[in-house]
């Protein structure tokens, strides 16, 4: 008799409510290779798979730790939050999909900004947070970046943005699209006061993110295989009638066409980016 059979006619059951389910979260699996491991494991690593080394989106908060020296930093304009200066409306109010972002993500906006110690070196980073709206930028990023720069400048420290954007963000139209203007003059009052500026960008960057700020840094770097673009891949598809190039689109792709720098992989970056400060610094 089967262990399941004998279990029932001597009454022994446990019932689906009894039954003690598999957390969520605990594991991991990469959507490249499909390597599976425990959640614990792939941030041990950074967040990049063990065997494929695929970076995982992550956010401000997991950047900051892995930068700042013992994870400390002192954040600046932390509540910061969006208006709705165009009452706008789509599937639903502006006004309500911001509160609800806020509450799901924990976040006032797409963009953290602080400073802190990289290998003791002082730096002042921006962080985009694609959790938010697609890490959509609006005027709070474009606030908090220029604000950054003001305190950078105060200070004396390099600056580093990381982007992770989706583009411009559509509810805010031309306030959002003003940003790219506004941070870009802003970063000649960086270059002015001959600090440096180290743009970091991540999968995915995009629209009027990779437009403006993205694209202006004194040295370019990327993780592995991530996505940078103007328009997506599709878009262009679509618009230009034909097959794509193997890797459009990538880091690599845009490396090899000169729009970058280098590339460093996750678990190298605090170090490549304290030997910049340091090369900057003589």
């Amino acid at each position: 008799m089967s262990g399941w059979f004998k279990r029932m006619k001597e009454g022994i059951t446990t019932s689906t409510r009894e039954k003690k389910e598999t957390p969520e979260g605990l594991w991991y699996s990469c959507p490249k290779c499909k390597l599976m491991l425990s959640s614990d494991q792939h941030g041990e690593n950074m967040w990049v798979c063990v065997q494929c080394e695929h970076h995982e989106r992550i956010g401000s908060e997991e950047y900051f730790n892995i930068f700042f020296d013992e994870g400390r930093y002192e954040e600046i304009n932390a509540n910061m939050t969006a208006m709705d200066p165009l009452g706008f409306i789509d599937t639903k109010k502006y006004v309500e999909r911001l509160k609800s972002t806020q509450a799901k993500t924990g976040l006032k906006d797409a963009m953290r900004t602080a400073y802190g110690e990289v290998d003791g070196w002082p730096l002042m980073i921006a962080c985009m947070d694609f959790a938010f709206i697609g890490g959509s930028m609006g005027a709070v990023v474009g606030e908090k970046i220029s604000l950054a720069i003001d305190e950078a400048i105060k200070r004396k420290y390099p600056l580093m943005i990381i982007s992770k954007s989706g583009g411009a963000r559509m509810m805010e139209a031309g306030y959002s699209l003003m940003q790219m203007a506004k941070t870009a003059a802003k970063l000649t009052q960086l270059s002015k006061a001959k600090l440096p500026y180290i743009s970091f960008l991540t999968d995915p960057t995009t629209g009027g993110v990779t437009a403006s700020y993205a694209m202006l840094g004194d040295v370019n770097i990327a993780e592995p295989r991530a996505l940078i673009a103007f328009a997506g891949p599709r878009v262009v598809r679509e618009t230009i009638g034909r097959d794509l190039p193997p890797d459009f689109q990538t880091s690599e792709f845009v490396l090899e066409h000169g729009f970058l720098d280098f590339i460093v992989n996750r678990k190298d970056i605090k170090a490549k980016v304290a030997q910049l400060i340091e090369l900057f610094d003589k």
